[in-house]
């Protein structure tokens, strides 16, 4: 399950406005400059300090939340460029890129080296 699989899970659990927000974050994040741990930080702290609406759902949308942290934001030390690229649906954007500063960027967040 990749970023885009795991905001699609999110939505479809409720259609409660902060469970769409969160969802929403997600898909923000691949185009801010913020890295894999940002990203970490900034859903640890949305899901501490919201409070939906049923406690099923909160509960549903964090194992979600940390089975891809745990296999994606962790596990980020030994992935290749290419997977990485899958997990945070960022293919597209790489491939897209006319020059070296714009693949830096994608490099800078994704916590590789080129």
């Amino acid at each position: 399950m990749n970023i885009d699989d795991l905001a699609d899970k999110i939505r479809s659990v409720s259609d409660e406005k902060e469970v769409q927000m969160f969802a929403d974050l997600l898909i923000e994040w691949k185009g801010n400059n913020q890295t894999t741990k940002d990203l970490n930080d900034t859903i640890e702290r949305y899901i501490g300090n919201s409070w939906f609406e049923e406690d099923e759902d909160h509960s549903e949308i964090y194992k979600l939340w940390s089975s891809f942290r745990d296999e994606a934001i962790f596990g980020i030390g030994g992935m290749t460029m290419n997977e990485r690229l899958y997990w945070f649906g960022l293919f597209d954007e790489f491939y897209a890129c006319r020059n070296e500063e714009s693949k830096l960027k994608i490099y800078n967040k994704l916590m590789a080296s080129p």
